[in-house]
């Protein structure tokens, strides 16, 4: 267990340097620099904020020095928001993006599980035709041509919910289904054909013929099984919900991490660009050791102690 956790941590630590540093390098060899758009300021100016910002030493200098206040969990002082640091913008704005992302992958989670459940219990009826259609167009539509929808619908003709911030419970009705409706969907279908595969293995039949209900049946022995490759694909989804939220909130003006991304990558901050690919993908990295970990409890069949020997 213990060698399986330090392999798992070796990795991590690999992989999260190697995105530093193509993030990097590939933000660097964009020609130009942050200050050129300034044009009000003079040659001598632009090249003390170069300075200031260590923009003006060779790459691999400013690459080592990044490094090292990466280690001190120092992500350095934004470019365009003099007044602020990275660590403080992500202070402020990944608690709010965090708020949207695991409200709308917990409601993506339980509403496509039951309706995947459902549909497979009433295979080939109204309730299984009812819950693959929503899945197909759950799937088919991009959350932004949701987002505008439940606008125009819901906030615009109706009036029943606000449209835009994140100051109540009821703003965060909006942005969280047009989040949510396109994992629900594939966590639908996925539920679906893996609990009818489930439902015809011989344990299920021998289960029915001792006479257990079909509460028991369905919870107990076969849905624990079929939500495996629910439990895999959780990794891809917390990454897409998460950078998905970068859209969401552009559109319903929420205060997240995505407005300041979104404004980084316009205003070529350097340091904001930088510490937020940094953070969500830590964040990303970990999440997914931990599906790898709750895989492993979920199916008896796969142990850790079996990876030590790999």
């Amino acid at each position: 267990m213990t060698t399986y956790l330090l392999k798992r941590l070796f990795a991590m630590v690999i992989t999260l340097w190697l995105i530093i540093t193509l993030t990097f390098f590939l933000m660097h060899s964009i020609p130009g620099s942050p200050f050129n758009e300034e044009r009000s300021t003079s040659e001598a100016v632009q090249r003390n904020l170069e300075a200031h910002f260590n923009l003006d030493k060779p790459v691999p200098v400013q690459y080592v020095t990044y490094l090292k206040s990466i280690i001190q969990f120092d992500f350095g002082p934004s470019i365009k928001r003099s007044s602020q640091t990275v660590n403080e913008m992500l202070g402020r704005g990944f608690p709010v993006s965090f708020e949207l992302g695991i409200i709308s992958l917990v409601l993506a989670v339980i509403s496509g599980i039951t309706l995947g459940v459902l549909a497979a219990l009433r295979h080939n009826g109204i309730i299984d035709y009812f819950a693959m259609t929503i899945a197909v167009l759950g799937i088919s539509v991009p959350n932004f041509v949701m987002a505008t929808f439940l606008i125009q619908q819901i906030a615009v003709n109706m009036e029943l919910l606000p449209v835009a911030t994140w100051k109540s419970w009821k703003h965060m009705i909006l942005p969280t289904l047009a989040l949510a409706t396109g994992p629900m969907a594939i966590i639908a279908r996925l539920t679906r054909s893996s609990m009818l595969e489930v439902l015809t293995q011989d344990y299920i039949r021998t289960a029915k013929a001792k006479g257990l209900t079909p509460f028991k049946i369905v919870f107990k022995h076969a849905l624990k099984n079929a939500l495996l490759p629910v439990v895999t694909i959780l990794g891809a989804l917390t990454a897409g919900i998460l950078t998905g939220t970068f859209v969401i909130e552009k559109i319903f003006a929420i205060p997240g991490m995505g407005k300041y991304f979104v404004e980084s990558i316009n205003q070529r901050d350097y340091p904001v660009i930088m510490g937020t690919t940094i953070f969500y993908s830590a964040f990303l990295i970990f999440m997914l050791f931990l599906v790898d970990v709750a895989y492993g409890i979920l199916d008896p069949r796969i142990k850790l102690h079996k990876k030590e020997g790999n």
